[in-house]
């Protein structure tokens, strides 16, 4: 039984994950932010929550990084600043967060000589596209502050392989969807809305497309990349070789839940001209072919599952709505 750590446990895809290896038999500790009330976020009330280890402690510091992976035969590293909006207003928070948080779990990694280190990249390290789908070897575009903090962790953890040996695998998840994912999020964003009785809806730019892969897609994706005896070194896409745009998305999620909308682009919503990422649609070929992984989810199902979750008043509670979540 390999023991695996997660950083970032307590979050959205964290806590799925946390779940997802616990029922495949894993020993897993769970690593997350430090707070007085000893609060677990997510894996708070988990079906699986005595089959797993909580230790608290920053991402940004060293030592509480270095101590909790003692032991550990590899590190799962999630944890991360990921809402864009906020990157605009505190670019130093992502440098320190996304880039010192990597760079501690890697020199940790190869202090402790860990045997397996996977880092969380992100779809948006590719910026729009500028070929469809996007392979691997797609240029690398920091059209946010959150996308640059990502491409340097990207770059820090291949600098490690090759300087160091380190045993990396980059996994780069295009646009992740599920229940408790955050306001933040288009999709919770307009089911949100929705659920609260509103028939005119804010929302931001339209236009943009997205290859969005249900959470339990994703988790099976980084148990494969971790299985997969090659991929070192490398970055490995999760996602579905399909594409939609925002627009169209609200108007499929309207007609699943049997309401008519309209839709109100909001300008605080809209990121800035140059800062949008137009369009996102992943060529999963290569992890296709180095692994055995294949999605369950359609994407009527998942989404099904996110509208079923949120329409239970306590989870519906964590939205606020009327209110626009940076």
């Amino acid at each position: 039984m390999k023991k695996i750590l997660i950083t970032g446990a307590t979050g959205f895809i964290g806590s799925h994950l946390i779940e997802y290896l616990v029922e495949k038999g894993y020993s897993v500790i769970a690593f997350d932010r430090y707070n007085s009330n000893n609060n677990w976020g997510w894996l708070e009330g988990s079906n699986y929550i005595n089959d797993f280890q909580v230790i608290l402690g920053d991402i940004r510091d060293y030592d509480s990084v270095s101590k909790v992976m003692v032991g550990c035969d590899a590190v799962f590293h999630l944890a991360a600043l990921i809402g864009i909006p906020y990157s605009y207003i505190s670019p130093l928070a992502y440098i320190r967060t996304n880039i010192e948080g990597t760079y501690n779990v890697l020199e940790a990694a190869k202090n402790l000589n860990i045997e397996q280190v996977l880092i969380t990249s992100t779809s948006e390290t590719y910026g729009t596209a500028q070929y469809v789908p996007i392979d691997e070897k797609h240029s690398l575009v920091g059209q946010s502050p959150y996308s640059a903090s990502k491409i340097a962790a990207d770059q820090l953890a291949i600098s490690y392989y090759k300087s160091f040996e380190l045993p990396v695998k980059i996994v780069r998840p295009f646009n992740t969807y599920g229940p408790r994912q955050s306001a933040r999020a288009i999709i919770p964003t307009i089911i949100s809305q929705i659920l609260n009785g509103k028939t005119e809806i804010n929302l931001g730019s339209l236009s943009p497309t997205r290859d969005l892969t249900f959470v339990k897609d994703t988790c099976s994706g980084f148990e494969e990349i971790y299985k997969s005896e090659t991929l070192f070194g490398e970055v490995t896409n999760i996602g579905m070789k399909a594409e939609i745009s925002i627009g169209d998305l609200t108007q499929l999620i309207a007609k699943l839940m049997k309401v008519e909308l309209t839709i109100k682009s909001s300008e605080e919503r809209i990121r800035p001209e140059n800062s949008e990422v137009e369009r996102l649609f992943c060529d999963n070929t290569k992890l296709l072919k180095h692994t055995s992984w294949k999605p369950n989810y359609t994407f009527k199902q998942g989404i099904g599952e996110v509208i079923e979750w949120m329409k239970k008043p306590e989870n519906l509670n964590y939205f606020k709505s009327d209110k626009y979540n940076v």
